[in-house]
């Protein structure tokens, strides 16, 4: 049996601990994915049963290579869930797979939207920084009475042609 997959009919009264590694191919990303795993991912984990569910507490580390969303370029950033809890429900007394569960977790934890700056792994500023900020002095934050004007009567008409 794998060592991520656990049958409840076996699982002792005060629980099971694992600990251990999956390879970076554990997170199944695709070649074309622009996060790639560049270290296995540690588990220190442990599963007690209650009633029809199991509860997994512990800690996931895992380390990625993403890429900047500002600059495009490349850096590491390392995931690690420390109070790592979730809940699995038991089917049947049927052994339970903590795979999917694992993976989907700890993908989830990347940024939806990286910046090499932020990475954990090697701090950086980012090359493009600043580069793709509006000039201060062509930002206009005033109020534009012709522009609201227009606007207001742009849905005038549009309102009047509903009445039509």
């Amino acid at each position: 049996m794998s060592a991520l997959k656990i049958d409840p009919r076996h699982l002792p009264d005060e629980g099971l601990h694992l600990e251990g590694t999956q390879p970076s191919t554990f997170f199944g990303l695709a070649e074309k994915d622009t996060a790639r795993a560049v270290s296995p991912l540690t588990y220190d984990l442990d599963i007690m049963r209650d009633d029809d569910d199991l509860i997994i507490t512990g800690t996931l580390d895992a380390t990625f290579e993403i890429e900047c969303g500002r600059c495009n370029e490349r850096f590491q950033q390392r995931v690690e869930l420390t109070d790592y809890v979730t809940e699995m429900a038991i089917e049947n007394d049927l052994p339970v797979d903590l795979t999917e569960c694992l993976r989907e977790d700890i993908l989830l934890a990347l940024p939806t939207y990286p910046r090499c700056e932020d990475g954990n792994v090697q701090p950086r500023e980012c090359p493009a920084e600043g580069r793709f900020e509006a000039a201060p002095e062509t930002v206009s934050i005033e109020p534009n009475e012709a522009t609201d004007k227009e606007v207001w009567n742009a849905l005038d008409q549009l309102q009047n042609l509903k009445r039509n």
